[in-house]
């Protein structure tokens, strides 16, 4: 879609909001409210050289009459910023028109600083003053009554494109939680770090469905957040009225480092581009007592066990598969305190990149994990639920512990990961028509 037509569509989705005119009315007869900032006082447009201009930036440059006159409320966190490092919030809050009356925050929090799956509690943010509610711990998304003063619900926040994250899930249920309350939502849109034309693993089965995959989609869903959320609504899956801001200048066949939008680590963990890409295939092992680096220098880049005493010799074997666009070494790390084998070393396989254009996470993950485990059978243990819900069915399960010899093992594997590229292939297709940038 043009980014003149769907800045169009947007602009019709928020022509309704009745308090939304009788304050633009108000603003353009008695000037500026008490405590607004002058326009001369409005933060600078960001001029920083980049190709994107993410969705936030696009808003703020020349389509902030689709907020002018509104109260709005901003599920954002850390990565809600412009080019420049500039907060979303800060840069509402200094836009004469504009009422930030609510923020709303995902996993780890408004800062990104929270450990993954801690419950964070609401507050207060001490920059804009506005009021922060957690989406990450008693609840879940906005209540009625949190929504109750809000004309339009934004959504600001870095992705990584996995399902496994739970952003987008956080996204997910805030737009029906908006829906049932009778109000849009409109979602800034920023890029797919591990590209947008790039697909993996399987869908999901419902009776898995948690915060960490919550609809039917691949495991490496290819779509950035305003495209996800336009496919949620389109199939059927949530009911709300939702628009989007698209970037200008993004192609779906752009990594993030060719956006010209500097990296900001959207989780403690995910310090890089390249763990974002290694991620929906490391992330089996959070559900199993193999670390997947947390605590060390590589975190979901490398995996590793007290007991993993033949990591030389299992390195050589995933080598020999010949997986595109990785290799394997074995070392030993030292592990931080808090995390699987905490306050020891241990030896570890690291998971290095040499062809991003060639890596498929999703199969470099699967056979890592099938290898450790074929090895190590009586020492590895999984999580009772955890792999299916990340992996999105038993069939993974079934695949890594059936008995038989490495072969076997491995004409499993390969298997279930040509069903899942089946899946991908169909997944893509249907998707495609709420796509918003060319290849």
């Amino acid at each position: 879609m043009p980014l003149r037509a769907a800045i169009a569509s947007v602009a019709l989705l928020l022509a309704s909001s009745s308090h939304a005119d009788s304050a633009a009315r108000r603003d353009s007869a008695a000037g500026p409210s008490e405590g607004a900032l002058l326009p001369a006082r409005r933060p600078a447009y960001c001029t920083k050289p980049g190709a994107v201009l993410p969705g936030a930036e696009v808003l703020l440059a020349d389509s902030v009459h689709l907020v002018r006159g509104r109260r709005v409320g901003l599920l954002t966190n850390h990565t809600g910023v412009d080019r420049c490092g500039r907060r979303t919030v800060d840069l509402l809050v200094a836009t004469p028109g504009v009422e930030v009356v609510a923020l709303f925050a995902p996993e780890h929090g408004l800062t990104g600083a929270a450990r993954g799956g801690a419950v964070i509690r609401s507050g207060r943010d001490s920059a804009s003053g506005v009021r922060v509610v957690s989406l990450y711990g008693e609840r879940q998304a906005p209540t009625a009554a949190m929504l109750r003063d809000v004309d339009v619900l934004l959504y600001d926040v870095q992705d990584v494109g996995a399902r496994a994250y739970t952003f987008v899930w956080t996204m997910a249920l805030a737009m029906r939680a908006a829906g049932e309350a009778g109000k849009p939502v409109l979602v800034l849109d920023r890029p797919n770090p591990i590209r947008a034309d790039r697909v993996g693993g399987g869908l999901i089965e419902p009776r898995f469905r948690t915060i960490t995959g919550l609809h039917p989609v691949l495991i490496r869903y290819g779509l950035t957040p305003g495209e996800l959320a336009r496919w949620l609504v389109g199939a059927g899956h949530v009911r709300a009225t939702v628009g989007v801001v698209p970037m200008r200048g993004y192609r779906r066949s752009q990594w993030y480092d060719e956006t010209g939008i500097p990296w900001v680590a959207p989780s403690p963990n995910i310090r890089e581009a390249e763990t974002a890409l290694l991620y929906p295939g490391l992330v089996f092992f959070e559900a199993t007592n193999v670390s997947e680096g947390r605590g060390t220098a590589r975190p979901l880049r490398a995996v590793g066990a007290s007991w993993l005493d033949d990591a030389p010799d299992a390195a050589r074997e995933l080598n020999a598969l010949g997986l595109p666009g990785v290799r394997f070494s074995a070392t030993r790390r030292a592990v931080r305190a808090g995390e699987k084998f905490g306050g020891r070393t241990i030896p570890m396989l690291d998971v290095v990149v040499t062809d991003r254009d060639r890596v498929e996470p999703v199969a470099t993950g699967a056979h890592l994990l099938r290898i450790v485990q074929r090895r190590h059978a009586e020492r590895v243990r999984f999580q009772a639920r955890g792999l299916e819900e990340l992996a999105g069915s038993r069939a993974f399960r079934e695949a890594l512990t059936a008995p038989g010899a490495a072969e076997d093992s491995r004409a499993r594997m390969d298997a279930l990961l040509s069903a899942w590229d089946d899946e991908a292939v169909a997944f893509q297709r249907a998707t495609q028509p709420y796509w918003l940038y060319p290849p």
